[in-house]
């Protein structure tokens, strides 16, 4: 800070003695007087303290400005960042999480699906017990049917026999001989 009030104070002084010449010196026209040799030193003076009091307005005012934005920047900027890295946990929590629930879901569908076949295939063999119950069942009646048929039919065979044997001797012998005779005869062939 001290350099600078330093060339203001030398540029000032400049300054003083271009004024003072350009007192006494008569005026010449002509050119542009941006690059007459002859105003450098108060353009320079102008130029320094211009320079110097857009540097102090600057430093004080328009810098912390654009510092304190760039601060609010690059905190949003981290919020930002911490708020994705937080997002991206919690979506991959549940993406595991969802895993968990498919793996456990296949795990349970499995599960309820052997249970269901157990249940099925205990259920088709108490039904095919059942049946083939019933089926003995019918088989047992149809075998004493058969043999009530069978006893009917041979005692029915044993009168047929009787009747025709009885026939067959009056036919012969031509006298008539009673049931109980012939039945008394053909016991002992049956037996055989």
């Amino acid at each position: 800070m001290f350099a600078g009030t330093t060339l203001l104070l030398t540029a000032a002084a400049q300054a003083a003695e271009i004024a003072a010449e350009a007192g006494a010196a008569p005026h010449q026209s002509g050119g542009l007087p941006q690059l007459n040799s002859h105003y450098f030193s108060p353009q320079l003076f102008w130029l320094a303290i211009t320079f110097v009091t857009l540097l102090f307005v600057m430093s004080k005012i328009a810098l912390p400005r654009v510092g304190e934005v760039l601060e609010e920047r690059r905190d949003r900027i981290k919020r930002d960042l911490d708020a994705a890295a937080r997002l991206k946990a919690e979506t991959d929590k549940a993406l595991a999480d969802y895993e968990k629930a498919l793996a456990d879901a296949r795990s349970n569908a499995s599960g309820i699906a052997k249970e269901t076949r157990e249940k099925l295939a205990a259920e088709t063999d108490t039904e095919r017990h059942r049946v083939d119950d019933q089926i003995a069942a019918k088989l047992r009646e149809a075998d004493k049917r058969i043999a009530a048929t069978k006893s009917k039919a041979t005692s029915a065979i044993g009168e047929i026999a009787t009747d025709t044997a009885r026939a067959v001797v009056e036919k012969l012998i031509g006298q008539s001989v009673t049931p109980d005779d012939v039945k008394k005869v053909l016991r002992p062939v049956a037996g055989e």
